[in-house]
């Protein structure tokens, strides 16, 4: 007899998705599979008042427009006016609930943990495998290290923004997807990075 309350086991997003073993490396993928993840809007009348507080507690910088910063473990991208999506390396779940406690006079804070999927993406053909998902140009003088950008990728909504290039000098992004997408647009990257060859890599 089946166990009438089966246990829920917390699965990565792209678990079982894999690409490669190829010789050709042209984009590297990795799953960012446990950040904290949040999303950030400034009550009316209150985006200084947001801006100062995350000044002094987290030493980091709000940003204006689609822009992103990074101070430590957390990160914040400016997705629309007076509106931000917050990552940390550190904390899951806890992250949005620190975040509340810390801003939470100044701003409305939902956790996103488990709504949210990161992948980042880098190597010498990254920007061509993202020309054919995003309508969005990526070439370095326009698309900059910090650049954010609100879009679509393969018809999925996805918020898109640029790293520090890695330490190969090959461009970094990363593309933040609905969770309940991942498999779609996984499948999406891996078609758009055939002809360059696609490996997965841990983040």
């Amino acid at each position: 007899m089946s166990n009438p309350h089966p246990i829920l086991i917390a699965r990565p997003p792209f678990a079982g998705m894999t690409a490669g073993p190829s010789t050709n490396l042209g984009v590297t993928i990795s799953d960012r599979d446990g950040l904290g993840i949040a999303t950030i809007l400034a009550r009316k009348g209150r985006i200084a008042a947001l801006a100062q507080r995350m000044r002094e507690q987290f030493s980091i910088e709000l940003p204006q427009g689609p822009h992103r910063t990074a101070a430590g473990h957390l990160a914040l991208a400016g997705t629309g006016p007076g509106a931000w999506l917050a990552t940390s390396s550190r904390g899951g779940n806890a992250f949005a609930q620190t975040l509340r406690e810390t801003i939470g006079e100044v701003a409305s804070v939902s956790d996103q943990s488990d709504g949210y999927a990161v992948l980042r993406l880098s190597g010498p053909k990254v920007r061509d495998t993202l020309l054919k998902l995003v309508p969005v140009d990526v070439h370095p003088r326009t698309f900059k290290v910090g650049n954010v950008a609100s879009t679509v990728a393969s018809h999925m909504g996805v918020t898109l923004w640029r790293l520090e290039d890695g330490n190969d000098g090959a461009s970094m992004f990363e593309i933040a997807i609905f969770r309940s997408l991942a498999a779609s647009f996984w499948h999406a990257a891996i078609e758009s990075a055939a002809e360059f060859a696609i490996v997965t890599a841990q983040s």
